[in-house]
């Protein structure tokens, strides 16, 4: 059966072989989409434990799921940020001893008092529109979920199944527990330009390599058929 794994930081496309640079496991959307068109309608299962992410990246792979329709959710570990609005995609079930954490979107920048006045109410917008996720999975009222969020509320398997966000509670033996998912930071331009360039360096080196084998093998060939020249 088809299986997707939503772990570690959720990630752009292209941002991912930054994250990674860096040692970090993730998850982005082409990873995702590349299953589904892969499945060809079967049932595809999707185990998550991730601390969440860009939240545009975690809002298309929601979609993408959503858009596919036959997934089911398997919450083993952390389901948090951007994640626990993935697991809002389907059918779900949820380890005994797994989380759920939902919180308000954050972002960093700089400017003016206008330009931080213009990004709260971007923020303001960023959390409504996440909150649209729990209130079609459950059918409560938005303003609950806007609360929580305010608050950073963490939810255990048994307030996840009472609140609706989760369908049911694994049983003990199926789960798989992995609780290691912590709070992973998004890089920032500065630690991507870093990585960019290192990932560039190292790309010059492997390219410089390879040039410098071709040139040795090419003078090899040329040895060669000069020897067998003279020897003819």
């Amino acid at each position: 059966m088809p299986r997707i794994d939503v772990r570690g930081v959720i990630v752009p496309n292209e941002d991912k072989e930054f994250y990674e640079y860096f040692g970090y496991e993730t998850t982005s959307p082409k990873d995702v989409r590349a299953v589904l068109e892969a499945a060809g309608g079967e049932t595809v299962d999707v185990y998550i434990n991730s601390p969440g992410g860009e939240i545009a990246s975690g809002s298309e792979i929601y979609a993408a799921l959503q858009e596919y329709g036959n997934v089911k959710i398997h919450i083993t570990g952390h389901a948090c940020s951007a994640a626990s609005v993935i697991a809002m995609a389907g059918w779900s079930e949820m380890a005994p001893t797994a989380l759920l954490m939902i919180h308000c979107v954050s972002s960093y920048g700089g400017g003016n008092h206008a330009d931080f006045a213009h990004m709260a109410e971007m923020l303001k917008t960023a959390d409504e529109a996440i909150s649209s996720a729990y209130t079609a999975k459950t059918g409560r009222d938005r303003q609950e979920f806007l609360q929580m969020m305010e608050q950073e509320t963490w939810i255990t398997a048994e307030k996840a199944v009472e609140l609706k966000m989760v369908d049911q509670i694994m049983e003990p033996q199926k789960q798989n527990v992995q609780m290691a998912a912590g709070a992973v930071p998004l890089l920032s331009d500065a630690q991507k330009e870093t990585a960019r360039g290192m990932l560039e360096a190292r790309r010059r080196e492997e390219r410089q390599k390879v040039t410098k084998a071709e040139a040795r093998l090419k003078l090899l060939n040329l040895k060669a058929r000069r020897k067998m020249q003279n020897e003819v």
